[in-house]
């Protein structure tokens, strides 16, 4: 790649103004969201080129919006180079990361990187990077004694064999951003449907986050996102968790406002009961967090 094509600079996100319109619980889990700073460096094979956007942002972000936990997230970008997410992620108080390795991955290395706080391995079955996988079940073999599990960014609108691949997975699955197909895919679509169906048997994870990568609306209210996410969570809210995509890479639209997206998600799913699950019960189940200590009124735990 010569400099006449390197990809453009993302627009940087819009900075958080105000709190979310509803209170938060507490341990509320941002599941999706990255770190764009050195030591990493940007890979030649990529499909945008990131802006910087750094942990004190994030966490700026993170204050406003009344989290308390985070899932760190390994973008495309930089490839195999893990770096800057294992560093960002020991700046940043109860949180886990999501990595990105191959199959020549040394077993020390994913011991490390796992007393680092890593729990996952992410595969990227859309963006280009240097992290070419050949066999995901290897993969899944490799980090199978780690507890961790994998995360796909794919379209499954494409993947024709999706139910004899995850039930062939020794880890549990967790499908980026609502599996990331057109919206307008939900209705009569077979590779969908099984997508649907497995998160209905309780298969496979599904984060309901990056609203604006999948809507055919033009304005930012996502609301044929919205009739999706109303019909998987009546379907099985125990094996769905809630994501910002802060910094929002690569995609194009008008920059989404993260508190207008927060009370988005919050009237699609109005039950604060299983509000609370998505955000709380769920990330803490899946992610391996320690459960929250409750303080009760008289000031014991």
């Amino acid at each position: 790649m010569t400099n006449s094509i390197i990809p453009d600079v993302c627009d940087r996100p819009l900075p958080a103004k105000r709190g979310p319109k509803r209170s938060i619980p507490d341990g509320a889990c941002d599941c999706h969201f990255h770190v764009f700073d050195s030591p990493s460096k940007q890979v030649v094979e990529r499909s945008y080129t990131a802006p910087d956007a750094k942990v004190a942002e994030y966490m700026h972000l993170r204050d406003v919006l009344g989290l308390t936990r985070g899932v760190l997230v390994q973008p495309s970008v930089y490839g195999l180079d893990n770096q800057t997410t294992l560093k960002s992620a020991a700046e940043i108080p109860n949180v886990k990361s999501v990595v990105v390795i191959n199959q020549t991955t040394p077993v020390s290395e994913i011991q490390r990187m796992t007393d680092a706080g890593a729990v996952g391995c992410r595969v990227n079955l859309l963006f280009p990077s240097d992290a070419v996988i050949s066999d995901l079940r290897a993969l899944a073999q490799q980090i199978a004694d780690f507890g961790w599990h994998l995360q796909i960014l794919a379209d499954v609108s494409n993947l024709a064999d999706l139910t004899d691949l995850v039930t062939s997975l020794p880890v549990p699955v967790m499908f980026d951003h609502l599996g990331h197909f057109p919206i307008s895919a939900s209705i009569n679509h077979a590779f969908v449907d099984a997508f649907i169906r497995l998160l209905g048997d309780g298969k496979i994870w599904t984060k309901i986050s990056a609203p604006y990568r999948t809507t055919v609306s033009v304005v930012t209210d996502y609301s044929d996102v919205g009739e999706f996410v109303t019909k998987v969570t009546a379907l099985n809210p125990d094996n769905l968790v809630w994501g910002t995509d802060w910094p929002h890479p690569k995609f194009n639209g008008p920059m989404p406002d993260d508190t207008d997206m927060l009370d988005q998600f919050m009237d699609w799913v109005p039950n604060a009961q299983l509000r609370h699950k998505i955000l709380v019960e769920n990330p803490e189940r899946f992610y391996q967090f320690s459960p929250l200590e409750r303080v009760h009124n008289d000031g014991s735990y």
